[in-house]
């Protein structure tokens, strides 16, 4: 029997798979607190009004983290939209992807229901940083393998330059969670200006080439 080598690349299919069901199940896993924070509180004939009140930092949380992983899964299908085959580094590149993902539920959890200080947002925001760096490692080594599929420089470019630019904005929402503790996680709202600072750095690329040209 011939053996295959190690080194050869494999279609995409049930990678793709595999990472939506990992998405899927770190989404689901974001609500089981709140689950079992409802039947805590129907066992203290709590109110609506007074579980929403009270939980309201689960509800934020919860909702923060949830759409913040549907963001990071649409942005990895549009970067592996056009990638027709995975070798093994481009799979462990993937493989630490999902781990940042999985384990944001943890994060969450201790934002919810736990005292706020500054290495709750070390490892809230710090996961959230890590997920955007195992992106860009998945666009660099595409950059370097051009040969797995047919994604554009261009596409490569623009990926790569917006993954900076949300690196650049969470270490700045970072700076201010830890400073402002316990009412810092507002500087999550920096992530609004992704679009301007994702054109920002682009202007700021083209402007380096053309000066080397």
């Amino acid at each position: 029997m011939t053996d295959i080598p190690r080194t050869r690349p494999f279609r995409t299919e049930r990678f793709k798979a595999f990472v939506d069901a990992v998405v899927a199940i770190a989404m689901t896993l974001l609500i089981l607190p709140l689950m079992e924070s409802v039947s805590e509180g129907a066992s203290g004939h709590m109110s609506t009004a007074e579980f929403l009140h009270e939980h309201s930092g689960q509800l934020l949380s919860f909702g923060l983290s949830f759409l913040l992983i549907a963001t990071f899964w649409m942005g990895h299908h549009r970067q592996y939209r056009d990638v027709e085959f995975v070798t093994g580094p481009l799979l462990w590149i993937n493989v630490a992807w999902m781990a940042t993902i999985v384990w944001l539920p943890v994060p969450t959890a201790m934002i919810g229901q736990m005292d706020t200080d500054p290495l709750q947002a070390v490892v809230y925001i710090g996961t959230l940083i890590m997920t955007q760096v195992t992106t860009l490692a998945g666009w660099l080594y595409l950059a370097r393998h051009p040969e797995l599929g047919t994604v554009s420089n261009e596409t490569i470019r623009l990926g790569a330059i917006g993954d900076i630019a949300a690196i650049i904005l969470f270490a700045a929402a970072l700076a201010i969670a830890v400073a402002a503790s316990p009412n810092g996680y507002a500087g999550l709202f920096l992530l609004l200006l992704s679009d301007p600072m994702s054109r920002l750095l682009n202007r700021l690329f083209r402007k380096r080439r053309a000066s080397r040209g």
